[in-house]
């Protein structure tokens, strides 16, 4: 690991005085990474003192602060009752250790698990731009099916950012300057395009602060994650699902969907397609197969195109009462 220095941000301490090294809150992915020589900081600026580690009750919202572990997010009583797949996503990742330690910033940031960009001796435009991507006709089983580029379809491995685009989370953020301003969670990361190397929107710089949650998500939610073995392991596809039923229709529907893209995607197109209508399987279908009418496998992950469609309507089946049909 290369020498850095090692500095504390205060709460309420100015930026620009810290802006040119990394900030550290767990530290589950930042550590590896600089184990691996694949992020290399002079400075490390620990944040987890720095007074952002409170969950708020603001006007009905709920506002949670950016060193949140995912433990106490998780296990939080108006989390588990209000943004139930909000738990159940936290819970589904990592150990019991790891989320003793990841926070809810950090979270957002992790940086993606694609073997290509962890192993220094392959081509990887994320980690090297310019140098090709060795996933493209390698083993890209875990890749990306919407979204990609023809330079990048590494997939973002957070459970919780899936959850949190679903539920239109809004994620707060002080920028060097002191400006603050607030991110939908759906726009706070990039798609590749000719820029892989660029995760999200952030500012050199910029520190997430806290997420704000809704006061008033649907009411029916759910997370389910379909992976290689039921623990440790990251998505091979997950949804997170809220919608609320009035008078027998759809409202508010919201699909998030993780293990398919390099950002959490939000699943626009199925939700329009539901919004308003009865719950239906075949309707149901139709629009996710709508959805994903622009995916595109590379070989090893063409399964996901048929997987991705069957993990929604199953979640939909049982959050409508049609789980028997």
């Amino acid at each position: 690991m290369k020498p850095f220095d090692y500095s504390r941000l205060e709460s309420g301490q100015d930026l620009s005085a810290v802006a040119a090294g990394r900030y550290l809150g767990g530290g589950t992915n930042l550590i590896d990474l600089m184990k691996h020589q694949i992020e290399t900081p002079d400075l490390l600026i620990d944040v987890t003192r720095a007074g952002m580690d409170a969950i708020e009750d603001r006007d009905g919202a709920l506002v949670v602060g950016s060193q949140v572990s995912n433990t106490d997010l998780a296990a939080h009583p108006v989390i588990r009752e209000r943004y139930s797949v909000l738990s159940e996503a936290l819970l589904s990742g990592a150990t019991q250790q790891l989320r003793n330690k990841a926070t809810t910033g950090g979270n957002f940031l992790q940086r993606t698990r694609c073997q290509y960009f962890y192993d220094t001796t392959r081509a990887c435009n994320k980690r090297e731009p310019g140098s090709g991507c060795d996933a493209m006709n390698g083993l890209n089983r875990f890749h990306a099916i919407l979204g990609e580029s023809e330079h990048c379809i590494a997939v973002h491995p957070s459970d919780m950012a899936v959850a949190m685009t679903a539920l239109d989370a809004v994620v707060h953020t002080r920028k060097v300057d002191g400006f603050k301003r607030q991110i939908p969670a759906a726009d706070l990361h990039r798609l590749p395009g000719e820029r892989p190397e660029l995760d999200h929107v952030l500012e050199q710089g910029e520190l997430i602060t806290a997420v704000e949650l809704p006061a008033s998500p649907p009411k029916l939610q759910a997370y389910r994650k379909v992976r290689d073995r039921s623990s440790y392991a990251f998505a091979v596809v997950s949804a997170a699902i809220a919608l609320d039923l009035e008078d027998g229709k759809m409202r508010n529907v919201r699909i998030g969907l993780g293990g398919v893209a390099h950002k959490p995607w939000r699943a626009s197109k199925a939700e329009a397609a539901l919004e308003g209508k009865s719950p239906d399987v075949t309707l149901f279908m139709q629009a996710m197969q709508q959805e994903m009418k622009d995916a595109t496998g590379h070989g090893h992950n063409d399964f996901k195109i048929t997987l991705t469609p069957r993990v929604v309507v199953s979640v939909l089946k049982d959050l409508t009462g049609l789980g028997e049909n």
